[in-house]
C-alpha cells in the first residue's frame, strides 16, 4: 500500500452490500478497504487494529444510529473523516449528521463512481456532499414562483412561508394591510383553502 493510500472503513448493516463495495475499492488505487462492519459496535471494537482515515456509515443500523456513533469515533480520533449515506434524504436527517460532526452526506444507491467522487472530496476539500442534497439546499434559499398566481401574490406567498404577519408583510411592500389581507382571500380562493395553514400546506404539494 503506497503512503498516500488511505484506509477506510465501511458500517453498513445490509451484508449484501459489502460485497459490492468490495468490488468498488478493487478499482480504486487511492483508497484502501480495511474493515466491513454491520454496527457501529463492532467498527468501535476494532477499531485501534484498522485506524481508518476516513469512516463511511449507514445513518440507519440495527443497534446504535450512524449519526449518534460520529461522537464515538471522534473520541478514537478527532481528526478521522465521517461520510454518511442513506437513502433518505430529509434535510432534518442531514442537518443532524452535520450538527453532530460528519463530514460528507451522500445518498443513496451509491455507483462505483460517486463513492469515488466523495472519497476524493473528503481527501482532497474536507468534505463531500451529494448533488441532490446541494440542490435541495439551494432550493430552500429560493423564494418559490408559482404560475397560477401573480407577482405580487408570490411576494406574499414567500413571506407568508417565512411566517410573517399582515402588518409585515404590508410593511415590506409599502402597503396597506387590507391590500394584503385582499391579495391572501385571492390566494386563498385559488388554492381553495380557508386558512393560513392550510395554504402553506397546499403550497407545499405543488412542484
Amino acid at each position: 500500500m503506497r503512503p498516500e493510500t488511505l484506509k477506510v472503513i465501511i458500517i453498513e448493516n445490509d451484508v449484501q452490500l459489502h460485497a459490492t463495495y468490495k468490488s468498488y475499492f478493487e478499482k480504486y488505487n487511492d483508497f484502501n478497504l480495511t474493515g466491513l462492519f454491520t454496527t457501529i459496535e463492532e467498527a468501535l471494537s476494532a477499531y485501534e487494529d484498522v485506524m481508518p482515515n476516513i469512516i463511511i456509515s449507514e445513518v440507519t443500523l440495527s443497534k446504535m444510529n450512524g449519526i449518534d456513533g460520529i461522537k464515538y469515533f471522534r473520541q478514537k480520533d478527532p481528526n478521522v473523516k465521517i461520510l454518511m449515506t442513506s437513502a433518505d434524504n430529509q434535510f432534518e436527517i442531514i442537518k443532524k449528521a452535520f450538527k453532530n460532526g460528519a463530514n460528507g452526506f451522500l445518498t443513496k444507491s451509491v455507483t462505483r463512481k460517486r463513492l469515488h467522487q466523495a472519497l476524493l472530496s473528503i481527501k482532497n476539500e474536507g468534505a463531500a456532499i451529494s448533488n441532490d442534497i446541494v440542490k435541495k439546499i439551494i432550493s430552500m434559499f429560493q423564494p418559490k414562483s408559482y404560475q397560477s398566481f401573480s407577482e405580487r401574490e408570490n411576494q406574499i406567498i414567500d413571506y407568508l412561508s417565512q411566517g410573517a404577519t399582515y402588518k409585515t408583510i404590508a410593511d415590506k411592500l409599502f402597503v396597506t394591510t387590507s391590500a394584503i389581507n385582499f391579495h391572501i382571500q385571492n390566494i386563498y380562493l385559488k388554492l381553495n383553502v380557508n386558512s393560513k395553514s392550510e395554504a402553506l400546506i397546499k403550497l407545499q404539494e405543488i412542484e
